[in-house]
């Protein structure tokens, strides 16, 4: 099985100020697409079909952030039925409501990202024998990825009682059309809390597994 990771949204804290005027975010998602090996084709097809109709050129990279509304929905109702058709393929994200993080939790964001990881990673793979983990090299994770990848492995033996093994494999963004189509999928997911936008969110909701943090 192998999984991708991205993000969308920043880890920073200030909240004073408006977003995109000097302050952060007020949302941090992390989205995840899991897929056997041979049907990561399919995930893959469609970030390359986004590139080809934006005129991207290999090497560049498709961006959630740099999309159309309407592009944005292309992508969902692609996704949409590209897990109709292959149930084996998941997507799922998780989304933290930043300004009800306490005080001294913000001190360390990287518990708060490893917290999200493990709420929402082990429960998709604990029954598993095998997953690579491929999460974007530019990530903005604090710690190195030996010691996330420890912390999951852990996790997954003694909490969740699997025999899952983890092997961690990140990937260059711009070389991974999986990546990409994270990324997007991410965006989509965070755009609804930062920004309102409903209506990509909407074509996806059925096929995909969201979790809120902090949001009461």
């Amino acid at each position: 099985m192998h999984v991708f990771l991205d993000e969308a949204g920043d880890l920073g804290w200030s909240l004073d100020l408006p977003y995109r005027k000097g302050g952060s975010s007020r949302y941090l998602t992390l989205a995840f697409l899991v897929a056997p090996q041979p049907e990561c084709k399919y995930p893959k097809r469609i970030a390359k079909e986004l590139c080809r109709a934006r005129g991207i050129p290999h090497g560049a990279e498709l961006k959630g952030s740099t999309l159309r509304p309407d592009e944005l929905i292309r992508f969902a109702k692609m996704a949409a039925a590209m897990i109709g058709s292959h149930p084996s393929v998941t997507i799922s994200a998780i989304t933290v409501k930043k300004e009800n993080v306490k005080p001294h939790i913000r001190h360390d964001p990287n518990k708060l990202y490893n917290y999200m990881l493990n709420l929402s990673l082990p429960p998709l793979i604990q029954s598993e024998a095998l997953v690579a983990l491929s999460p974007d090299l530019r990530s903005i994770k604090v710690a190195s990825g030996n010691s996330l990848v420890d912390y999951l492995q852990t996790q997954l033996w003694f909490e969740y009682n699997s025999k899952t093994v983890l092997r961690h494999q990140p990937l260059e963004s711009s070389s991974s059309l999986a990546i990409q189509f994270v990324d997007v999928l991410a965006h989509i997911v965070w755009s609804l809390h930062e920004d309102g936008q409903l209506d990509p969110y909407r074509i996806l909701a059925p096929h995909l597994k969201c979790k809120q943090l902090f949001f009461d």
